[in-house]
């Protein structure tokens, strides 16, 4: 296996943002295979769900709502917890930031390591990071389950369908207009990061979400999806993949077979079929590493800290 540059530390290409509307009040912001933005657009207020990285980054999201309306950005929703997903918080001014009292829990337990992780993983993503205040993004209400608000007449509900990417992620449904903003529990075209996932819950909590049949979604990385067909074609391909790493992951380990062993093989495994996907070379020590905890002695991720990035990239990748 070839020396690769830790992470995406070699990321360096900028990427086409696209901004479209994909439903009445749905709006997707996305960027090829860079970390997505959906806003909901309601009669009074404007939603944003996952902020970008750093407020300088959320400002070029705002500049484009800015475009189509000039509603007051009202609330902010963190679908989990990563720092590439909520440090752009405060560019929005929002009047409340909202999400599930799991991803609060792991905010609290292991937001400031994560953050180290997460900007030593990815420089490129981290754009402005001194636009970033100090400490870390709260939100400003939590719930557990279900979340109804209403912009207008328009009814938006914040649900936990299940863990998968995390234990809090939490999806944005338009159950008017049958559009869904997933955050990382779908990704399209764009290699799923599973390192603080639940692989044994992952594929039933996307079923769940298939079970709303959602007409358009906003995944996590990769293109709007439109139409039953598209969006179910993103939930397969998700399912498909946590699904192949773990059941490569969970025989290694069943046979006794060490971690870095059961990484090149899961990954020689899957490299066919998926390594054309947006870092896929990226996500796999942190996805393998974590398959193996979960099917050994570790049934919760443990905290990723850049120390110990350096030294599973290094058992694996050195």
């Amino acid at each position: 296996m070839s020396t690769k540059t830790f992470a995406s530390a070699a990321d360096l290409e900028e990427k086409k943002v696209t901004f479209e509307q994909i439903s009445k009040h749905a709006w997707a912001y996305t960027a090829e295979g860079d970390p997505n933005t959906g806003i909901i657009i309601g009669e009074d207020a404007v939603l944003v769900a996952d902020t970008q990285a750093t407020p300088a980054m959320a400002a070029d999201v705002v500049r484009r709502i800015r475009e189509v309306t000039d509603k007051p950005i009202k609330y902010v929703v963190l679908t989990h917890y990563h720092a590439v997903r909520v440090l752009g918080a405060s560019g929005y001014q929002p009047q409340q930031i909202l999400a599930s009292q799991d991803t609060y829990d792991l905010i609290l337990e292991r937001g400031e390591q994560d953050k180290a992780s997460e900007i030593g993983r990815f420089p490129r993503l981290f754009r402005n990071l001194e636009t970033v205040p100090d400490g870390l993004t709260w939100p400003t209400m939590t719930f557990s389950g279900k979340l109804t608000l209403w912009l207008g007449e328009l009814e938006v509900q914040l649900l936990q369908l299940g863990r998968g990417h995390t234990k809090g992620d939490t999806v944005v449904w338009l159950p008017q207009e049958r559009t869904l903003l997933s955050g990382d529990l779908v990704e399209f075209d764009a290699t799923p990061y599973a390192g603080d996932a639940y692989f044994q819950d992952w594929p039933q909590t996307l079923k769940n979400i298939g079970a709303l049949k959602p007409m358009a979604l906003v995944p996590g990385r990769g293109p709007a999806l439109r139409g039953e067909a598209q969006v179910q074609q993103g939930l397969d391909v998700t399912k498909a993949f946590v699904s192949d790493v773990w059941a490569s992951v969970k025989a290694g380990a069943d046979a006794g077979r060490d971690l870095r062993t059961v990484y090149e093989e899961t990954f020689a495994k899957l490299k066919p079929k998926y390594g054309d996907w947006v870092i896929f070379n990226h996500c796999m020590p942190f996805d393998v590493t974590r398959a193996y905890d979960e099917a050994t002695q570790f049934p919760d991720p443990r905290i990723w800290t850049a120390e110990r990035d350096r030294q599973m990239w290094e058992a694996l990748e050195g």
